[in-house]
Parts: structure tokens; sequence; C-alpha cells
């Protein structure tokens, strides 16, 4: 009798085990539900509104004003690196300055708002407060790379390459402009 009565009270602590693990996944999950929400939706608003070729005419060269423009738009948009390398390619493509689409995509993957308020809400402040004093830094330590390894002939073969239109297994999705533009709205022709 004592053998099953010791199952039964390891199958109860078990269930009981089970169901805290739940309830704890449920409650993180509700944590991080608004931060996801309301990063996704700046996202959406920015790669709706804004095009690719008003991108472009925003980040003509890497001059301070447009890195900075670069790291806000980037902090903007979606966390996902092959969305961020595929967008930055597309910016390139369409006369975005290389260093600019760079310092985009870093900002895509580094300094981005949903990411940031995940971590404030699970790592504190001070991991917040150092990705985003970290993150400008990996920037303008790039931007210093670049200016001294890059030259033009490199610059043009990247150009080229980025031409060709051979879009790579994950970035097809980014080379789509799905923002709001004059004219008729679609299916109204």
């Amino acid at each position: 009798m004592g053998f099953v009565f010791e199952h039964f009270q390891w199958g109860r602590s078990m269930t009981d085990a089970v169901l805290r693990a739940l309830g704890m996944a449920f409650a993180m999950g509700w944590e991080i539900l608004w931060p996801l929400i309301l990063g996704f939706a700046l996202s959406a608003v920015v790669q709706a509104v804004v095009s690719h070729r008003e991108m472009a005419r925003l980040l003509p060269d890497d001059r301070p004003r447009s890195i900075a423009t670069a790291l806000a738009l980037g902090a903007a948009s979606s966390s996902c690196s092959y969305a961020a390398v595929a967008l930055a390619r597309a910016l390139f493509r369409k006369g975005a300055n290389f260093t600019a689409a760079m310092a985009f995509e870093m900002a895509s993957t580094n300094l981005v708002l949903e990411l940031s308020i995940i971590m404030l809400a699970f790592l504190g402040w001070q991991l917040t407060l150092a990705e985003f004093v970290g993150a400008p830094i990996m920037v303008g330590l790039l931007i210093v790379l670049f200016r001294w390894f890059l030259n033009r002939e490199l610059l043009e073969e990247a150009k080229a390459q980025a031409d060709r239109g051979i879009a790579g297994r994950m970035e097809g999705h980014a080379e789509m402009d799905m923002s709001v533009s004059e004219g008729a709205p679609c299916g109204s022709e």
C-alpha cells in the first residue's frame, strides 16, 4: 500500500510542477506580449508608410545626420535579422549609402524597440542602457573601419553584386515595396 501511495504522491507533485511551469510560462508570455505588439505595430507603421525610395533619399551618405536617421529607422523596424539584411540590401540597391544601410541593419537588430522593452522587463535598466549606449558605439566603429578599408572599387563591386538581384533564401520578402503611395488604392483601378 505504501508503494501505491508513494507513486500517487509522486504523480501529484509532478502534476503540480507541470502546472506551476505552465503558469510561469503563461505569465512570462503575458508580460512580453504588450512589448511585442507595440514593437510590431511600430515596425508595421514604418514599413507601410515609408517607401524604400524615401529611405534611400534619407540615407544619401555616411554623415552624422544620415547615420542618425539610419539608426532611428532601424530601431523602429523589424528585429528579424534576415529581414534586416534583406532590407539593408534593398536600400543599398535603391541608392542608399552603403555605410548608412549597414548602420540601419545594425540598428534593426540591436536597437529595436520591442527588444529593448523586453530587455528592460527581463534584464533590467542597466543592460538596456548598455545596449542603447553600446549599439551606437558599434556603429561608430563600423563607420571608422569602413572609411579606412572600403574603397570605391569595393563599393562598386558590392553594388554590382546587389544589382544582380539574386535574392538569398530568406531575403525575398524584404524586396517588396508595400508602402502607401499616391494614386488609386489597391483594387480600385
